[in-house]
Order: C-alpha cells, then structure tokens, then sequence
C-alpha cells in the first residue's frame, strides 16, 4: 500500500476507520482473544491480570482492573492518551490530517481497499486471532456479530437486541399487551 497502511495494526486501522471507539473496540477483543479480559455481569468488562504488550492495549487493561462499562472504558483518560499517542505517528506518515487529526482522504482510500481486500467473514470457524482483529477493525460491529456475537453483546460492544412476540413485531407493552405476550387473557383489561 502506497501511504503505509499495510504495516498498520489493527487498532490503527480501525481508529483510521471509526475513530477512538472502533480502536478501543479493537483493543478490547484483542484482550478477550489472548485470554486477558472477560465480559462480567451484562455490559461490564474486566482484565484478568497479565503484562499486555504497551500502547492502547496496555492502558485498556489497565482501566479494566475494575469492572467497567465499555461507554467509559473510551472516555477513560489512560486509554483516550493512548489513543492520542497513536495518533501521533500516524499524523507524521500523513494519514492524519493536521489539526483535528482526521484521516486523509488517502488513508479513507487505502482502507476501503483492504476492506475490498478482506470481505466480511462469513463465519467465525477457521480464522486466526490475527484474521479476526482485522476483520473487527475494518467491519466493526457486522464482524462482532459473525465472530464473536455472545462476547460483544454481554461486554457491550453490541446493543441488546429487543425482544419481538411470536409474530417477530415488537412487543407492545402498553395496556394488555403482557397479557397477550404471556398467552393469558384478552388483551382487552376487562375483569
């Protein structure tokens, strides 16, 4: 790749791609593939103790010594000065753009082309932890979904899906609509 993309990491390309979230999201699977991070109670994530390597990866561990939230986990002032000082080399190889540090337009275009590249998996069996940490940095949470569904829904990187009736609508829960839901009753309220 002609602007440098290909000795990136996946965190950085998908910071390039999505912006600090995605690259926290990165960061986060990363962990949970190497068996250094568990999802706890629903939507809480926590390290399991060990040396992870430095950068992004590290500060996130880190912030994850105590059960957190994923939404606070990027607003965590560790991580986000990890993903500043990523930020930094990726600006001097011209992928970021002074001063808001956005991507180039030649950066949005070299990472459309590894997502040309490498598709969407269609099933998580067979994939290295390196092929799935690519794929979550380009397809974010469409590969969440394929790869590792369960993980990112009890950590929080994916919303909980709303229980739909029998029929596959949305449950009304306004007056009788338990009832019907439960195979009881009318519907109607009348007693």
């Amino acid at each position: 790749m002609s602007d440098g993309t290909a000795a990136l990491a996946p965190h950085e390309i998908a910071l390039l791609r999505g912006g600090p979230r995605a690259a926290v999201t990165v960061a986060v699977v990363a962990l949970y593939l190497r068996g250094a991070m568990e999802p706890g109670p629903p939507g809480l994530l926590w390290a399991v103790p060990e040396d992870a390597p430095g950068g992004l990866e590290e500060a996130v561990g880190s912030a994850l010594r105590r059960p957190v939230r994923f939404r606070r986990l990027v607003r965590d002032p560790e991580v986000r000065l990890a993903v500043a000082e990523m930020r930094i080399p990726l600006a001097e190889a011209g992928l970021l753009r002074w001063p808001f540090l956005g991507p180039t337009r030649g950066a949005r275009r070299e990472v459309e082309a590894l997502r040309v590249r490498h598709p969407l998996p269609a099933r998580r069996y067979g994939l290295s932890d390196d092929d799935k940490l690519l794929a979550v940095a380009l397809h974010d949470e469409a590969a969440l979904r394929v790869l590792m569904p369960r993980f990112a829904v009890r950590a929080g990187l994916l919303p909980r899906a709303e229980a739909a009736d029998a029929r596959g609508s949305s449950p009304s829960w306004g007056y009788g609509g338990a009832a019907s839901l439960c195979g009881g009753g009318d519907g109607g309220g009348s007693g």
